[in-house]
């Protein structure tokens, strides 16, 4: 079971996470989503880490699902994604909202101080112009995990396409 959350991580979350990182974690702002043992499955990223734009607002941190759909790429289904939407105009224009909804959730959550130290930087139109993982071509799939994780905390086609054909949050139970 998955639960949103977006909360700032507790003790005992942060510990996981750099359990699951392998370092202290730098830049997250929530705990997106977890199970429901309250194990971090989704950290929500500020937007500037260390000077720079961070590729991704959602990142999975969760070491199940990252196995789990590390299995799914290697079979090749981002080639098979990515025909589908050549050839499929509904799942096309799902896929572009999914990385429109990215993109206004991602802007929503900045305070005004981000939003001004990102223009600062000359980093907006990075984070208004890219989608889900950082990728500017919309008509891509890049990383099924960042899909993935997006799928988790907002609206994303691809994941749910994954959790259709694959039952990939049932790697949880």
């Amino acid at each position: 079971m998955v639960i949103r959350t977006d909360q700032a991580p507790d003790e005992r979350q942060l510990a996981i996470i750099t359990q699951q990182l392998g370092r202290a974690p730098r830049g997250i702002e929530a705990v997106a989503a977890t199970d429901s043992k309250g194990t971090p499955l989704v950290l929500r990223m500020a937007p500037i880490v260390d000077g720079k734009p961070f590729p991704t607002l959602y990142w999975l941190c969760s070491e199940l699902l990252k196995v789990e759909i590390s299995r799914i790429e290697a079979v090749g289904v981002i080639k098979s994604l990515e025909q589908r939407l050549q050839e499929e105009p509904d799942f096309l224009e799902a896929y572009q909202e999914s990385h429109r909804d990215y993109v206004k959730t991602r802007w929503a959550y900045m305070s005004n101080a981000q939003r001004d130290e990102v223009a600062m930087l000359g980093y907006t139109d990075v984070l208004t112009e890219r989608g889900i993982g950082g990728i500017s071509n919309w008509q891509q799939v890049r990383c099924l995990h960042t899909q993935y994780a997006h799928h988790l905390c907002g609206n994303n086609a691809v994941g749910q396409w994954m959790d259709e054909h694959y039952q990939v949050a049932d790697c949880l139970d």
